[in-house]
């Protein structure tokens, strides 16, 4: 698990006994419980120093062991199950935690899900299910870094211990070793926050992820009410003055209209010009001091018209509403529904039907149609 990457450097601690060694086994030095260490990168490899300030000598790689796993080790003062390696990567330090499926998921499951309630268990076994196969399907990912997957939302969210719950741990526990497979095989486990009542085809937002179980559908109850309804991100607006559309669009939009990366004096118009199967923004076209530029697909149309707080817009479901269009764009409006690409499990849609009474296997069966719950271990 890819933790820290690039960076220039970090603390190590642990309320036990934590040996450093090297790749072959060598002792290099012992952190003792209530120490904190520190190792940078430099030129010529890491540099370990002491509570003390004494400096170790460079070197290419090393293992932090904690002494017992109740005792874990903290970088950057966060907990973490299992090893660490610590590697000297292009730009600074690799910092890696090693450990099982299993005990990674620990600190998925709640860091993804947050903290849930009894009767939303079965949306949280889902969720183990899911990460579960997506970690199966994406090991090695990152191998020429060393490691599989970033801790991040690049891949899936992992908190370490700070992130476990009673709830996500049982869930890890009851779903061991179950994977989602298609025709045998460990399936592409996409999967998001909200997806406003439908979900979207998978080659709406990824390349060659046109798959039998990543289809479009209604996340309706029989009531006619989104299961996601429930979500603080259902439904969202969001606006721009006509100066900080100027501001966003120049820094983000592609510059295939001749202008210098970053200015733009005038947005003579923006309009939605095609949408996807399921109802999403797929085109948009951007009218400045040139040509029409063309924003093509759901990943960059969220790319372009970032937020106030510079984020990517929440989802590309959503009505576009431009005063002045046509001449110049002084108020721009967004309306729209759901949080993220709509590929796969929602996941509040999968609190709504575990409210709802669904299994966890039911769950599994409507965001991912056609496809196995398979024990691999």
């Amino acid at each position: 698990m890819g933790l820290v990457v690039g960076s220039a450097s970090s603390s190590l601690s642990s309320v036990g006994t934590v040996s450093i060694t090297e790749p072959d086994g060598s002792s290099v030095a012992t952190i003792l419980a209530g120490e904190t260490w520190e190792v940078s990168a430099r030129p010529d490899g890491l540099i370990l120093a002491s509570p003390g300030g004494r400096v170790l000598a460079p070197l290419d790689a090393m293992t932090l062991t904690p002494a017992s796993a109740v005792m874990p080790v903290r970088v950057n003062g966060k907990a973490y199950r299992g090893k660490i390696d610590i590697l000297r990567d292009r730009t600074g330090l690799t910092v890696v935690n090693r450990l099982g499926i299993e005990s990674y998921l620990l600190g998925v499951v709640s860091a993804e899900m947050g903290r849930r309630n009894q009767s939303e268990q079965a949306a949280l076994r889902a969720q183990a299910v899911v990460s579960r196969t997506y970690a199966f399907r994406n090991l090695r990912k990152w191998g020429s870094q060393g490691f599989d997957l970033y801790a991040t939302v690049s891949d899936q969210a992992y908190g370490g211990i700070r992130a476990e719950t009673p709830e996500g741990q049982e869930a890890v526990r009851a779903t061991r070793g179950r994977v989602l497979t298609y025709r045998g095989n460990v399936i592409e486990a996409f999967y998001f926050s909200t997806c406003g009542g439908r979900t979207a085809d998978g080659y709406e937002v990824f390349r060659g992820a046109s798959r039998p179980y990543l289809r479009s559908g209604s996340d309706l109850s029989p009531g006619g009410v989104a299961y996601c309804s429930i979500s603080p991100r259902y439904r969202w607006k969001e606006e721009w003055t006509g100066e900080r559309l100027r501001s966003v669009l120049g820094r983000h939009l592609p510059g295939s209209d001749g202008r210098p990366k970053g200015t733009i004096d005038r947005v003579a118009d923006i309009r939605v010009t095609q949408r996807s199967g399921s109802g999403r923004v797929d085109q948009l076209a951007v009218v400045t001091n040139g040509p029409v530029v063309r924003v093509e697909g759901q990943s960059n149309v969220r790319q372009v018209l970032r937020t106030s707080t510079d984020d990517l817009l929440r989802s590309t479901a959503f009505t576009l509403v431009a005063v002045g269009a046509g001449s110049n764009v002084t108020h721009l409006v967004a309306e729209g529904r759901g949080a993220g690409h709509g590929v796969g499990l929602c996941q509040w849609g999968a609190v709504g039907r575990s409210r709802a009474g669904q299994s966890a296997e039911q769950i599994l069966a409507a965001y991912y149609p056609g496809t196995s719950l398979e024990r691999r271990y």
